[in-house]
């Protein structure tokens, strides 16, 4: 066993004498003394001893104040964590637990039973170690070898993540020549052994029965190792023990995980089952017995629901027969005569609503009044004479206020005013129906329903035959309507071939005719262009004409006076051809006449052609005024200077307009 000695602790609670392993103690009241073998091996007969000191008040124990604060602490979550394994609370110096929400009674999670500190193989398991008080580890002697205890000045060796379900543990350092029954002897303490996995390389893996018992072997880490009194290197080592990660303990884990999910599934499994609603109970089958019993309850209003629902039962399984059909007939005889007790209670039921309604609407007005009154007294506080003597936080809370209440007042005047609409169409409901219904009587419509039940049986009988009698009647039909449909058939598709032939030859009358268009267009254009060569002619020679004119009146003067009607009947006669042709031009105007300049030159400049919109846009740049239709219009009356070609092919085709003026020149 190990046992672990605190400055300051009252004696164990257990007596470690009952144990057959040797171990040395020392008393708390005067100086601990521990006989052990040297570690250095000057002389193995001798014997060392190490005195604790005793405090100075006389053997008393120390008090937690007066604990010096310079030592190491240990971490005491590590030693919590250690203890809530193992299913013991964890507590501190002065008796307070360090987990107050820890349970003993549920032990670790992966279903291990709350451990006793009194079982055996637990004393090498120290109890916590508080913030405020250094640990002194003991030297352990065993069979074959000593264990020495670490600095306790230096930290406690670094551990890795400890993996789920962990049971196995990673020892190294071991002497060359340990054996695995001085492993076995030094770690069978800490718990039932499983299995050791010895390396050549001074390591081995140590697995064990149960998860806490590898919180007990990792304390050992850290302790010098020396087998029996040797002091060679090879029967010496320093014990390095570490978590270990093995497929077994993981495999384990995951079993006892699934178990847990497995129990906790069935867990609420059963929670659900118990929360639903149980099932009806089976309704018994038909007897003379047990249909007087149903007709007794049918009798009872406080058991019909029950017996009716059993008549249904027994009538949609087919129960009726020749024999029972008097039975069933008293049955439903009793049932309908619950109509008029459900009818007087609704009637009772809808009072009641009313009253109800009555009372609603009155509280609503009276809680109305109430908010307009406060509205009121929130305006009147808003006026000037009471408004200027509250302060802005008074005022703004004032607001506030007033807003809020006239939002509520809204609120509930809207649902007062669409009770009363309600109430209106429920009125206007009850005046368009017929007063002629409203007068029949309870008796009528009991008599009615009797009948009507008599009907139903002597209707069921009829429909079979009329079902019968009307398949046969479908399946002729279908025969027939298939045949006619075939025969539709063929004649709508000569009908559609007629039709497409027509389209064609009308298709192709109407190509030829466009054609012959076309042609027809063409040679007007043609005698339109030579017109208007004709034209410019003229209009050159006129000019010409009338400079000579000019010419010969300059020189001739004013002296020859028999000469000038003669000049004024040929200027007459030049006039008018040269009148007559500017009425017939296409170019009307002076500002025409510049935009097809303009135009010419920009269509000089792109051989390709351009676009209506892109002309527009140049001439715009010059004239704001100018729009596209004025300036096609213009281009397509002079079709011997500019000509309009198609570009492209399907969605990209784009007219384009070309300059062809020295073509028409040369035509001319």
């Amino acid at each position: 066993m190990f046992l672990v000695q605190y400055a300051g602790l009252n004696h164990l609670s257990f007596d470690p004498a009952s144990n057959s392993k040797s171990l040395q103690f020392g008393s708390l009241s005067g100086a601990c003394v521990s006989e052990s073998p040297t570690e250095n091996g000057s002389d193995p007969g001798k014997k060392r001893k190490r005195a604790n000191v005793p405090p100075a008040d006389g053997g008393r124990n120390l008090s937690l104040d007066s604990i010096s604060m310079g030592l190491p602490m240990s971490d005491p979550t590590a030693w919590a964590t250690a203890m809530n394994n193992l299913g013991m609370a964890p507590m501190g110096m002065t008796g307070q637990p360090l987990l107050p929400d820890f349970d003993p009674a549920l032990g670790m999670m992966t279903g291990i039973p709350p451990i006793n500190p009194m079982m055996p193989g637990l004393g090498i398991v120290p109890p916590p170690i508080p913030p405020d008080m250094p640990a002194v580890k003991e030297i352990i002697h065993c069979k074959s070898c000593t264990l020495f205890p670490p600095n306790p000045h230096l930290p406690p060796p670094a551990t890795r993540e400890r993996p789920p379900g962990c049971k196995t543990v990673f020892v190294g350092g071991l002497p060359e020549n340990g054996t695995e029954q001085i492993i076995m002897e030094v770690f069978e303490q800490c718990g039932e052994v499983i299995a050791i996995r010895k390396s050549k390389k001074n390591f081995c893996h140590i697995r064990f029965a149960e998860e806490f018992m590898v919180d007990k072997a990792l304390y050992l880490s850290g302790y010098r190792i020396r087998l029996g009194s040797s002091t060679d290197k090879k029967d010496t080592g320093r014990l390095h023990v570490d978590f270990a990660q093995a497929r077994d303990d993981l495999y384990e884990w995951e079993c006892k995980q699934r178990m847990l999910a497995r129990e906790e599934r069935h867990r609420r499994r059963l929670e659900e089952e118990r929360f639903h609603p149980p099932s009806p109970p089976p309704v018994v089958h038909y007897s003379d017995h047990e249909c007087s019993i149903v007709a007794e309850k049918l009798k009872d209003d406080t058991k019909f629901s029950e017996a009716v629902q059993t008549l249904l039962t027994w009538i949609e399984r087919g129960e009726v027969n020749r024999r029972t059909a008097n039975n069933f007939y008293s049955m439903i005889q009793s049932a309908n005569s619950h109509i008029r007790r459900l009818v007087n209670e609704k009637a009772a039921h809808e009072k009641e609503m009313e009253e109800a309604k009555e009372k609603f609407k009155l509280a609503l007005s009276g809680i109305l009044v109430q908010f307009e009154q406060i509205v009121a007294v929130y305006h009147s506080a808003s006026k000037q004479k009471a408004w200027d003597h509250f302060t802005k936080a008074q005022r703004k809370n004032i607001s506030v206020w007033c807003k809020q209440a006239e939002e509520i007042r809204n609120i509930h005047n809207d649902e007062l005013m669409g009770i009363r609409r309600e109430e209106e169409m429920e009125m206007s409901d009850e005046e368009i129906e017929d007063p002629s219904e409203m007068k029949e009587t309870d008796e009528s419509a009991l008599l009615s329903q009797v009948e009507a039940l008599k009907e139903e049986n002597d209707s069921l009988r009829w429909q079979l035959d009329a079902y019968r009698n009307e398949v046969e009647l479908l399946k002729q039909e279908h025969g027939k309507a298939s045949r006619d449909e075939d025969t539709t058939k063929e004649q709508q598709l000569k009908l559609l071939q007629q039709a497409l032939q027509g389209m064609q030859q009308h298709l192709l009358k109407v190509q030829d005719e466009y054609k012959k268009r076309e042609a027809e267009l063409e040679k007007v254009k043609e005698d339109k262009l030579k017109i208007e060569t004709l034209l410019e002619t003229l209009k050159e020679q006129q000019s010409v004409a009338n400079e000579e004119d000019k010419e010969r009146d300059v020189t001739d003067g004013q002296g020859n006076e028999s000469s000038m009607p003669r000049v004024c009947a040929c200027s007459q006669e030049k006039e008018c051809p040269v009148e007559k042709t500017l009425s017939n031009s296409p170019v009307k105007s002076e500002r025409e006449a510049l935009l097809v300049g303009i135009i010419s030159t920009f269509l000089h400049v792109h051989p390709f052609g351009a676009s209506i919109e892109y002309i527009c846009s140049y001439l715009q740049r010059l004239d704001s005024k100018i729009c596209t239709t004025e300036v096609e219009v213009l281009m397509t009356r002079l079709q011997t200077t500019f000509k309009q070609e198609l570009s492209g092919v399907g969605a990209s085709l784009e007219k384009k307009w070309k300059f062809c003026g020295f073509d028409g020149l040369k035509m001319t």
